[in-house]
């Protein structure tokens, strides 16, 4: 079947580019500005609602490109993945189809933190994705570049000062209407590559740059407050140059996990895997990226990088005398490269032959691609609703790294809540948040639009205050029902699918309930099992479950006539089992945070001088960040517990007031 699409794909890709002229005479409800990680979820996310979508791409063969690393997932990373794929996403059916070495990393710790990863082929990931939204209805793909925002006065009767209502293309390629419009630049927006001392305009080696109109109009028309930050990425090294007899190999699990909920299985069969391997450096590393500095100048610069993925310079001149893990990761099945995670640099390619050829195993190594820097413009999300609007503009929106953020899973995630936002604005029905009590998306976007970003921002399970609530296994229970019957955004079957997968656990925990046993009797059924000689009292299925030791299977092996009937379901109903009392402990804080949530802040407030008792800096924080609830407040750095409470009820008198007045104040546009 897969097959097929792509000999379709194959043609259609040479003949895709739409004439302009056809276009223009259509109005679109949605148009999308960029085809990278977080421009194909929202298109798709905006045509899965319903609405008219117009993708824009300078290249479509480049539709889905794994600009960087040949990865997808990884701790926290990985939960993205799942809650984008239980809201109908196309990335972990993508990665499922494309994946060529599957892991669970830290599986050392407890399932809530595992993160499912994958190294991924180049070529078919691309081709699916390309596949995916050629055949999505409602969406139109053009290849083309935007020059600016076709801007007018706002609305009155809606907050803002401006309305977005279409596009105009370079070179010339007229005007092009639509209801809203999401902008997912990437490195593109005003971006330059950095190599050595040599600098050029683009946002990815061996694309044209992007138009430095569209940065012009979102700075100096909207007045919005734009940063500037950094990225790299390393050389390809050839594959047939590197002795990989002098690195560790670093195999992949025997049962490879998928992404998609709707998969049983990967593409990728278990023996078909290839391996990764691991090397370091060295000190002779450290002395070339020395005596290289004075010819690098993106190293140099102010700008600020991602901490958490840093160039070889940066880590060696900011840990001297330490030595650094180097992962070699294959590109693909067929691929003749190999990607050295942890060597992103940007000195002379002379010198990053220099440097590789010191770390094991790479002595003969021969780079086909050089590692080159990328400085970018990025909106500083703080003026974004949690819907990832602009606050400023009616009808604009925002996501991936134009927002500040690092990686592919985070601009998809980005992505996928924008393209259902702007597809629900255009079709006028009201726009939604997802709270961080609900989802890692909700996390992300929360901590974007009420902190900010000062450098690339990376999501991490530590930034989840729940996170045994919010764990992989079950971001289909907690987001695909709502992504039917709220947003939209999820096909009938899979909404079904999900629903019953829910009603099954449900009906195996209870099971699990209903066998109540003293332990005496559980000792003599699971001999090696160490349950305690001192425990005396009576035990039900489940909290036995809960022990470490304890397998869904070995119970269904005790109580064959009640448990054998959910035995497909065994991991899930061991890792329920496992965090029910964890969950149902941090439900009342949840609550308490939902509640705090749904306390709005009017849009209009004036925090300089509000008739309530808050300090100075208090005032300035609020009225630099702008939260939209008292739940966004209470996470602002700087706030004291007592400014809350004076929030709080002002808050109330506010509601009250506008209750007997009779005016609503809404949250969620």
């Amino acid at each position: 079947m897969f097959v097929k699409r792509l000999h379709v794909l194959r043609k259609a890709l040479s003949t895709c580019s739409i004439p302009v002229a056809e276009v223009h005479t259509q109005h679109y409800d949605v148009i999308v500005v960029g085809g990278g990680h977080a421009g194909t979820e929202g298109a798709a996310a905006a045509s899965r609602v319903g609405a008219k979508t117009l993708l824009i791409t300078q290249k479509i063969q480049t539709i889905g490109a794994l600009s960087c690393n040949p990865s997808l997932g990884g701790v926290g990373k990985g939960h993205l993945v799942k809650e984008i794929d239980a809201l109908d996403g196309v990335m972990g059916r993508a990665g499922d189809w494309a994946g060529i070495h599957f892991s669970i990393l830290n599986r050392s710790k407890g399932p809530a933190v595992w993160g499912p990863r994958a190294q991924l082929d180049r070529g078919r990931y691309r081709d699916f994705i390309q596949s995916e939204l050629l055949s999505t209805e409602r969406l139109t793909i053009l290849e083309g570049s935007v020059e600016d925002l076709l801007v007018s006065t706002a609305d009155p009767d809606k907050p803002g000062r401006h309305k977005v209502y279409g596009i105009r293309l370079a070179n010339g390629g007229g005007e092009i209407h639509c209801g809203s419009v999401v902008l997912t630049t990437g490195t593109f927006l005003s971006g330059s590559l950095f190599m050595g001392q040599n600098s050029s305009p683009g946002g990815r080696m061996g694309d044209p740059p992007s138009c430095v109109g569209l940065s012009h109009c979102l700075k100096e028309i909207l007045g919005l407050k734009v940063g500037r930050l950094r990225t790299g990425t390393p050389p390809r090294i050839i594959k047939d140059t590197i002795d990989f007899s002098l690195t560790d190999i670093r195999l992949p699990d025997e049962k490879p996990t998928p992404f998609s909920f709707i998969n049983t299985q990967t593409n990728c069969k278990p023996e078909d895997q290839l391996p990764c391997f691991l090397t370091y450096t060295t000190p002779g590393v450290e002395r070339v990226v020395n005596e290289s500095i004075h010819v690098n100048s993106h190293i140099h610069q102010d700008t600020k990088g991602p901490r958490y993925c840093p160039s070889i310079e940066s880590k060696v001149l900011r840990f001297p005398g330490r030595r650094h893990q180097v992962w070699l990761e294959p590109e693909g099945w067929s691929s003749d490269l190999i990607y050295p995670q942890g060597l992103s640099m940007t000195m002379p390619p002379d010198k990053q032959l220099c440097l590789i050829r010191e770390i094991p195993g790479l002595q003969q190594a021969h780079i086909q691609t050089p590692g080159y820097g990328v400085q970018y413009d990025f909106v500083c999300p703080t003026q974004l609703y949690p819907w990832l609007q602009v606050k400023s503009t009616q009808g604009l929106f925002l996501a991936g790294q134009i927002n500040g953020t690092t990686g592919y899973e985070e601009a998809a995630a980005q992505g996928l809540w924008a393209g259902v936002n702007a597809g629900r604005t255009s079709l006028s029905k009201n726009s939604l948040s997802l709270s961080r009590t609900q989802s890692y998306i909700g996390v992300l976007i929360d901590d974007l639009v009420g902190r900010g970003v000062t450098e690339p921002y990376r999501m991490f399970t530590s930034r989840a205050e729940f996170r045994t609530s919010l764990r992989p296994d079950n971001a289909d229970i907690r987001l695909t029902p709502r992504g039917f019957e709220e947003m939209g955004c999820v096909s009938k079957q899979r909404y079904t699918e999900a629903l019953q997968v829910q009603g099954r656990l449900n009906e195996a925990l209870s099971a699990l309930q209903s066998i109540s046993l003293p332990a005496a009797r559980w000792r003599n059924k699971l001999q090696h099992v160490n349950i305690s000689e001192n425990k005396s009292t009576i035990l039900n299925g489940e909290e036995v479950l809960q022990y470490k030791e304890v397998s869904f299977q070995m119970l269904a092996s005790a109580f064959p006539k009640l448990l054998s009937p959910y035995q497909e379901f065994s991991e899930r109903i061991k890792v329920e089992a496992l965090y029910r009392p964890h969950c149902e402990k941090q439900r009342r804080e949840m609550e308490r945070m939902q509640v705090e949530e749904s306390l709005c802040l009017p849009e209009d407030i004036d925090y300089l001088t509000l008739p309530v008792s808050l300090s100075k800096e208090v005032r300035e924080i609020l009225d630099r960040a702008r939260p939209n609830t008292l739940g966004a407040a209470t996470r602002l750095q700087g706030i004291t517990p007592a400014a809350i409470v004076h929030l709080l009820n002002y808050v109330q008198r506010e509601k009250q007031r506008n209750q007997g007045t009779g005016k609503a104040v809404n949250c969620f546009g």
